[in-house]
């Protein structure tokens, strides 16, 4: 047998495991999709600037949701945890029906490991590499980590950033992937407004991320 498809099976049996879990969540009404504009009022800029300015200061913060993650005809879904800590992450996914779960852990110097695969952890110096080995899916893990606050990842100016008309992202389109920004928790309480909704896509890769709940990283 082919070794990298002996490193696929255990994934994907878990993502396929989770198709029927996370087709059982309710169903939050979407919002209609806000339409990219092409000039943005110097309020909704103004707002936008202090949106990414405070998110930029926070280094610490997590989410709760649920990802659909495909390459090709290879994909499935599931529960997503994401924690981030600065430059280091840990991403765990988990299907609730069958109990299996996979976590992604590195970054801040440290080597990227993922465990819960039959036959032991794999490791390796970049995150969406190991993924690629160890399930065939193409996961840029350190982009989204900026992408999925509504930010431009750091290296490298994006080729376009469009926004919608209250100046939040609308579409990024950075290191040949597409984000599309499709719904947004409002802002409150000092929290600054954050994707609820998005989909990021390239070739025929993609990345569907729902969030449930914005936290704060525990220390």
């Amino acid at each position: 047998m082919n070794k990298t498809r002996m490193w696929q099976a255990p994934v994907a049996l878990l993502m396929v495991g989770a198709l029927a879990a996370c087709g059982s969540v309710p169903k939050r009404q979407q919002a209609p999709v806000a339409a990219e504009v092409a000039e943005v009022s110097a309020q909704a800029q103004a707002a936008e600037q202090a949106r990414q300015a405070a998110l930029r200061s926070e280094r610490n913060w997590s989410f709760q949701g649920r990802a659909a993650i495909s390459k090709g005809r290879n994909g499935g879904n599931g529960r997503i945890d994401w924690a981030q800590q600065g430059e280091a992450f840990e991403v765990s996914l988990a299907a609730p029906v069958t109990r299996q779960s996979w976590q992604l852990t590195g970054g801040a110097g440290q080597p990227v490991r993922l465990d819960g695969l039959e036959g032991g952890p794999r490791t390796g110096d970049d995150a969406g590499q190991v993924l690629l080995q160890a399930t065939g899916w193409e996961i840029p893990v350190e982009q989204l980590a900026q992408w999925v606050r509504g930010l431009p990842a750091n290296a490298g100016a994006p080729d376009h950033l469009g926004f919608d008309a209250d100046g939040r992202p609308r579409v990024l389109r950075q290191q040949g992937w597409q984000i599309d920004y499709l719904d947004w928790y409002p802002a409150e309480e000092g929290k600054p407004s954050l994707p609820r909704r998005i989909e990021a896509v390239n070739g025929d890769a993609k990345v569907r991320l729902i969030v449930d709940a914005w936290g704060a990283a525990e220390q």
